[in-house]
């Protein structure tokens, strides 16, 4: 083998194959495994003809990125397809700035920085109420279908702030392919030249939200804002904790795995991106958000996008900002993905957004979407990339419902939407209307909290009683119960629930009862739907 290969570099050598002016960064698919490759990209005697940076992940250990001084249509006519490519693409270089996307008005809601709790974390109340949170229904989702987010939500994206309070007790270490090592903190670009530490939050009484980037205002102290406004090392820097913020707002008990691909100024290669989406799924990531889109093709884009089909991973991508009906990638692989579209307050579509029904399949909030920001502070923000993650949400909302959903499945609920306009989809998500397609029958259940009580002759006790919608149940549910003892009595405040809601049950114990262990059994009837539990009562 090292002797063929030798004799047909040689004779490369000798017909002298055109170089670039430097070396190009090349995703290659290859019958080679990693040592054969790199003993062909470097034979002895002869000049490198490549060298092989690594793997991608890919299950087959097919897949790397090579450099070359080659140009691409001569590293694929080499004779004797010495390093066995079977598929070779340019390593592009992807760019998150960009677009027609622009601040506007910083909203209200950015300048409510009072403290509240929302579910395991403290967060700004601008944050849970805010209008795009209410158009597309979150509480009333959580609350209707008792979901909250299940699994793990995957964000190929700048990195996060690992220190931000709202991500308390969710958030996974996470991967940096730009630096090649475990955690994916944005913090990590700073210059140490522009910050010797991270500035200290600064709520709105005392600081404004202020334009720190074409798309984003965020409430910062000036000195911190003077470095990132303007600066293109820090033109997409926040970019990543945004995203996974509006990911949070929606399934707050999903968990967060952060792929930093991107650099602070925006620019990241495909090899990361290709990388990050084979990392996700061997991950055990349930659901992948990628807020970025190129209009360039890529097969090995494509292919990685289908692997994570094939495991039942969900993906949504942002449709772009540039307000023009294009094919963009990877929000045009419908088969693997869900494009997002951005709208406003008013159901319209952004005037930035990209359209067309070859590239959005839903359409969802972006703008002045009020996010998590760096430095434990929060911004708004303007763009497809800020629409995306309400889907991705609203995907780990549909696993809590149905653990086995995936992205077909995902795409049929999220089609359950308020319609927009031509050439948006299939409208703007709705979560509520999303779960209830989900494919889960409408009914309800009754659990007892609390269900063993023990009461005194001639008093009196309490059993709460919860009846819980599913699938958008929306039914009278009249609450009974049975087993009493003689000489006990019971009344329901209220007697019947519509929808989901809590009753009290009062059971009032004679002094003349006699003592002894019951079982009693609680009823609700909503037509033919009749579900029971049981509850214990002992009288003393």
């Amino acid at each position: 083998m090292k002797f063929k290969t030798l004799c047909v570099l040689l004779l490369l050598c000798g017909l002298g194959p055109v170089r670039a002016a430097g070396d190009q960064r090349f995703i290659v698919r290859s019958t080679r495994s990693l040592g054969v490759l790199q003993e062909v990209c470097n034979p002895p005697l002869l000049p490198p003809v490549c060298t092989v940076v690594g793997g991608l992940g890919d299950p087959q250990g097919q897949l790397f990125l090579i450099t070359s001084p080659l140009d691409l249509t001569t590293l694929l006519n080499l004779l004797g397809n010495p390093l066995g490519i079977v598929n070779a693409e340019v390593d592009q270089l992807l760019n998150l700035i960009g677009g027609l996307n622009r601040v506007t008005t910083p909203p209200a809601a950015l300048f409510d920085s009072a403290p509240v709790t929302y579910y395991n974390s403290t967060v700004w109340n601008g944050y849970v109420d805010q209008p795009a949170a209410e158009i597309v229904h979150v509480s009333g989702a959580q609350t209707q279908f008792q979901v909250a987010g299940s699994g793990i939500v995957a964000d190929i994206d700048t990195g996060i702030d690992p220190d931000h309070p709202a991500f308390a007790g969710i958030l996974l270490q996470g991967y940096d392919f730009t630096r090649n090592q475990q955690g994916a903190s944005e913090l990590n670009d700073l210059s140490p030249a522009d910050f010797s530490s991270p500035p200290p939050p600064c709520p709105p009484a005392v600081c404004q939200p202020a334009t720190v980037n074409q798309s984003t205002a965020a409430v910062l102290d000036q000195s911190t804002v003077a470095v990132l406004d303007g600066n293109v090392q820090y033109a997409a820097f926040g970019h990543g904790t945004m995203v996974m913020g509006v990911i949070h707002l929606v399934a707050p008990k999903a968990y967060l795995l952060p792929l930093k691909t991107f650099k602070s100024d925006g620019t990241g290669f495909l090899s990361d991106i290709v990388r990050a989406i084979y990392y996700g799924v061997q991950s055990n990531a349930n659901v992948i958000n990628m807020s970025f889109d190129t209009k360039t093709s890529s097969v090995e884009l494509s292919k990685a996008l289908d692997y994570a089909n094939q495991q039942g991973v969900i993906c949504a991508s942002s449709a772009g900002n540039d307000g023009q009906a294009e094919m963009v990638y990877p929000a045009g692989l419908q088969n693997d993905v869900m494009g997002v579209a951005s709208t406003n307050d008013l159901d319209q579509r952004s005037y930035f957004s990209n359209f067309g029904d070859s590239v959005v399949w839903i359409d969802a909030p972006g703008e002045a979407i009020v996010t998590t920001y760096p430095f434990s502070t929060y911004a708004a923000g303007w763009g497809t990339s800020f629409s995306a993650p309400f889907v991705s949400g609203g995907a780990a909302l549909l696993r809590n419902l149905q653990p086995s959903t995936n992205e077909s499945q995902a795409a049929a609920a999220v089609a359950h939407a308020v319609w927009i306009a031509p050439e948006m989809g299939n409208g703007r998500l709705d979560l509520v209307e999303a779960l209830s397609a989900a494919g889960v029958t409408r009914d309800f259940s009754i659990p007892v909290s609390r269900s063993r009580k023990t009461i005194r002759r001639g008093t009196s006790g309490r059993y709460a009683v919860t009846v819980a919608a599913l699938g958008s149940f929306t039914g009278t549910v009249t609450l009974s119960v049975t087993g009493l003892p003689r000489r006990t009595s019971a009344a329901f405040n209220p007697p019947s629930i519509n929808g989901f809601g809590s009753s009290v049950l009062t059971l009032y114990v004679g002094y003349r009862a006699q003592p002894g262990t019951y079982r009693l059994t609680i009823t609700g009837t909503s037509g033919s739907l009749v579900h029971s539990a049981n509850a214990i009562l002992q009288i003393q």
